[in-house]
């Protein structure tokens, strides 16, 4: 991964492939990152990234096109991410190929994603007539209609607070989040919902932080874990989940979630989505 970012194909002119082709899909290593906010050896964290496919087609054996919604997960602990625009890619390389079975195709998603991550990759292939179309809201309590007198768009973690001698369990979660491509620059926008137990978090503190990622460069799976780590650090929560949703590009969203606990990541389809 030494030619970072040239190994990539996100703003360059590409071919889309539209037979198979795992070759497609790009790694990128997740400690690049993780060696600016201090995370080395054992994780404070544990949980994944959820992607949401919603344009995976193929042809059976007789040439019919076939169509699904599709769930990736991603464990952490993987040494690898995928980058998304590859991951569209790969995606669309399954359009003019003849396939036999539903279950080859999860079987090789399943094969092809854990060995360029470096670790089992859980893949599930949900038919649009049994994959729902409601859509959720986040819970707990909104931060965003706070009114507050916003000048600073830098990151700016120092300002996090928390009242030690309030002790409380709650759900917090904001639609602000705006971060941009490592890369390309380009925007990228999100829903995030944190849960935890310990001092109160300060929530004019807390809401100005999400919003100094407005014009930060990172990729959504290290924005969550920017945020998870700062706050861990400074708000020293016993208890604490982060969770993000991405509006989608080119067919794909990603909802990264990082606990310190039991908690498991919740599985919704947010109006942006």
């Amino acid at each position: 991964m030494s030619d970072y970012p040239n190994n990539i194909p996100l703003g360059k002119a590409t071919a889309y492939i539209s037979q198979y082709d795992p070759a497609l899909l790009c790694p990128f290593p997740r400690q690049v990152k993780r060696d600016e906010i201090g995370v080395e050896g054992s994780l404070p964290f544990s949980g994944g990234d959820l992607w949401n496919g919603y344009e995976l087609s193929w042809l059976n054996l007789k040439g019919m096109p076939q169509v699904a919604m599709a769930r990736f997960f991603f464990a952490c602990e993987s040494p690898f991410l995928i980058e998304s625009k590859s991951f569209k890619l790969y995606l669309n390389s399954f359009n003019q190929t003849s396939i036999d079975s539903w279950d080859k195709v999860q079987r090789t998603l399943t094969t092809d994603l854990s060995a360029v991550s470096g670790a089992p990759v859980r893949v599930e292939l949900l038919r649009l007539s049994t994959a729902g179309s409601q859509l959720d809201s986040l819970p707990g309590d909104c931060l965003d209609d706070l009114d507050l007198h916003i000048d600073n768009y830098q990151l700016q973690p120092a300002g996090l607070k928390a009242d030690a001698d309030n002790q409380v369990s709650e759900i917090l979660h904001s639609h602000l989040l705006k971060s941009n491509c490592l890369v390309t620059n380009q925007p990228d926008w999100g829903s995030i919902l944190i849960e935890y137990s310990g001092a109160r978090i300060d929530r004019e503190a807390l809401l100005r932080y999400l919003i100094s990622f407005r014009q930060h460069n990172e990729f959504h799976e290290q924005c969550v874990e920017r945020i998870f780590v700062d706050l861990q650090r400074t708000c020293r929560p016993r208890e604490l989940s982060v969770q993000a949703w991405y509006t989608r590009r080119g067919g794909l969203d990603i909802n990264p979630f990082r606990t310190n606990c039991c908690h498991e990541p919740r599985i919704l389809r947010l109006v942006r989505q």
